[in-house]
Parts: C-alpha cells; sequence; structure tokens
C-alpha cells in the first residue's frame, strides 16, 4: 500500500516509516499540517497515519478539511492525547481508527491491514463506475460502453469488491477474504481462474484494459 505518516517528531515518525516499508508499503513521511493536507490532496494513498499535534494545521483540521472536500482516504490517528474526549473528537472528526502513544508496532500494523481491508467510499453507493464501465448495485447489472455484461454471482462480487477500491493493488488474500470468506490459503489458484474468466467479459471485446496486473502484488482497476 501506498501509506502517507503525518508526524511531527522525527523519531517517531522515522520508527513508524521504516517499519512500514519493511513491510513492503510505499511509504511518504512529513511533518506540517500544512503540507500534509496538499500532499494528500494532490497524492492518492491507501493510508493516513496522523499525528494530532502539528505545526501548520493541527492533525483534526487536516482530517476535517479532507473530509468536507469528499476525500475518503481512510485514517488512522496515531496520537499522545489519549482521554475520551480526545478519541470521540479525532473519530468525529472524520478517522477511522485512534491509537494512543506510546504504542506496538505490531498493533499499529495489525490496524493498518484491519483499515485496509475495509471497503473504501460510502456504503450506500448504487452505482459503481471506472472508465465506460459501470456496475448497478440495486438492479444488479453491469454494463460497458452501452453493452450488457452477463456475470455469475462470485464474478459480479469480484468486480465490485475491485471497483470499491478503484485504483488500489488488491492482493491474493485481500481477495480471498473480502470475496470467499477465506482467512487462508487454500491453495488453490481461484482468484487467478475468476480474475481470467472477469476480464474475457470486461476487457476481451473492448480497447481499454482496466483489470491490471501488478506483477508481484496482485490486481487493481484503473482509476
Amino acid at each position: 500500500m501506498k501509506i502517507l505518516v503525518i508526524e511531527d517528531d522525527r523519531m517517531t515518525g522515522n520508527y513508524v516509516a521504516e517499519g512500514l516499508r519493511e513491510e513492503g508499503h510505499t511509504v511518504d513521511l512529513m511533518t506540517d499540517g500544512k503540507d500534509a493536507l496538499l500532499q494528500a490532496s494532490t497524492t492518492n494513498y491507501d493510508i493516513l497515519i496522523v499525528d494530532r499535534m502539528l505545526p501548520g494545521l493541527d492533525g483534526v483540521s487536516v482530517v476535517k478539511t479532507m473530509r468536507g472536500a469528499k476525500n475518503q482516504t481512510p485514517v488512522l490517528f496515531l496520537t499522545s492525547l489519549g482521554g475520551v474526549d480526545d478519541r470521540i473528537e479525532g473519530l468525529n472528526a472524520g478517522g477511522d481508527d485512534y491509537l494512543v502513544k506510546p504504542f506496538a508496532f505490531g498493533e499499529l500494523s495489525a490496524r493498518v491491514a484491519a483499515l485496509a481491508r475495509r471497503p473504501r467510499g460510502t456504503q450506500d453507493e448504487i452505482v459503481l463506475r471506472a472508465g465506460d464501465l459501470e456496475m448497478d448495485l440495486v438492479r444488479r447489472k453491469v454494463t460497458r460502453a452501452g453493452m450488457l455484461i452477463d456475470l455469475l454471482p462470485r464474478e459480479f462480487a469480484l468486480l465490485e469488491h475491485l471497483l470499491r477500491r478503484k485504483g488500489r493493488v488488491q492482493t491474493r488474500t485481500m481477495l480471498l477474504e473480502a470475496v470467499w470468506d477465506i482467512s487462508f490459503d487454500p491453495q488453490t489458484n481461484v482468484v487467478e481462474t475468476h480474475i481470467s474468466r472477469l476480464r474475457a467479459k470486461i476487457d476481451k471485446p473492448f480497447d481499454v484494459e482496466l483489470i491490471k496486473t501488478v506483477r508481484g502484488a496482485g490486481y487493481r482497476i484503473e482509476e
């Protein structure tokens, strides 16, 4: 995943960033709230990890401004402000999770992974789109360039999962958990088989390929 860490304490910020990089993530680290808000508004991140007490603009204001601009990137507050009222304020501002310092990196990593598994965007969307592809969730209808595409239930679920996370890489493990409710590796090619079938229906008849393979990582639907 691509993660932005917003933390003005260099020691803490470097510790978090290096730990996440060791897990294979791409991490940017910023120390100023105003600069970080601009960065988060112009770059596509999967997760933001935000301290509350920041120079320039405090973390709560950063998140409030993002949410006001319809930016729904998941946010984990990482802060020393651990009172009940502090937690409530952070979550009401638009935070998705709240972790108090001092913290164990293992817990932070687990919370980041949990946020990544959550569907992105509002759950009451009825039409999902990518390019000329449209998925109507109410009528259970998929079209591309106006052409009706007939999908089996599992193919529909797989496409919906990818569309809700448009532009974000989904690993084989994420897909197994979300689409098949399998939390272990069954040592089968069920994901690859369904991706292949889905491509044959929504990509092969058209000029532009929407489902991309990210070598060594997983799959994503293009923005």
